[in-house]
């Protein structure tokens, strides 16, 4: 119960990876917020819950839960959720900013033609939701001179790809990296700590729906992956107890690839 009385807000928490980080947050003993712009999101890909929500399922194992509903590309939505969070709860010191992803991507995708439309869309959905929710969380956090930020990052915005393709995507991941390096300069004096995870290929029910767990995926990626599996949610979830817990008092700025050793420097 390494969180007991702490309060964690994850978004993008109502399936998926955001899920995971839910229930293992509250499993150490942290209130959850679950934030989702749709918190039945587990239906969509036949995610199967272990109760009749996501809330019920951190209240159930002996946490307070709230699902705030709420979309993070929407300051005035976010500033309302962090606002309900501290009514509730009183303090915010953990935030996990999960939301986001490579969605709706456009036949044409890549850096010379990517369609400003959609270009915009994910820059939305993954950076600016990521800088909304981190300058909600860092008025709280100073004011109580203590806090976790744990941003989503993905191995995309770390390597190019050796193609084009998924620019918008690449880049907004690269640049929630960037912005954690500069957040964590900020807040620091503060003892706020701000880092940041990268998962690689991951089997997240979005993905495995998308065909990730096939045998022909398998077999084209495993072997390029140092420890021959693709990850599981649990496998991203055990980092981000590390940098919320005691365990990374003395970390911040760092982006931490969870990625099996697909992504080598």
């Amino acid at each position: 119960m390494k969180l007991q009385g702490k309060v964690a807000l994850v978004t993008g928490g109502a399936r998926g990876l955001g899920r995971a980080y839910v229930l293992h947050l509250a499993k150490l003993g942290a209130h959850v917020v679950i934030n989702d712009v749709d918190l039945n999101a587990a239906a969509e890909y036949d995610e199967a819950l272990g109760a009749e929500s996501v809330m019920a399922e951190v209240e159930a194992l002996g946490v307070r839960a709230l699902g705030v509903q709420a979309d993070v590309t929407d300051k005035a939505q976010v500033d309302g959720m962090f606002e309900e969070a501290l009514s509730t709860f009183g303090r915010v010191d953990i935030l996990v900013n999960n939301a986001g992803g490579a969605l709706h991507t456009p036949p044409q995708n890549a850096a010379s033609n990517a369609p400003e439309e959609h270009y915009r869309y994910i820059m939305d959905i993954n950076l600016n939701g990521t800088i909304f929710c981190c300058q909600a969380a860092s008025r709280p956090m100073m004011a109580q001179r203590s806090g976790k930020i744990v941003n989503v990052s993905s191995q995309a915005g770390l390597w190019s790809g050796r193609t084009g393709n998924g620019m918008a995507y690449k880049v907004a991941k690269a640049g929630i990296i960037h912005y954690t390096r500069i957040l964590a300069a900020e807040l620091g004096p503060y003892n706020v700590n701000v880092n940041c995870i990268a998962p690689g290929w991951i089997l997240s029910s979005r993905a495995v729906a998308g065909g990730r767990n096939s045998d022909e995926t398998r077999a084209r990626l495993e072997p390029e992956i140092p420890l021959r599996r693709m990850g599981v949610p649990e496998d991203c979830a055990k980092v981000v107890e590390f940098l919320v817990t005691d365990l990374s008092d003395y970390v911040t700025g760092q982006c931490i690839p969870v990625c099996g050793g697909y992504v080598a420097f």
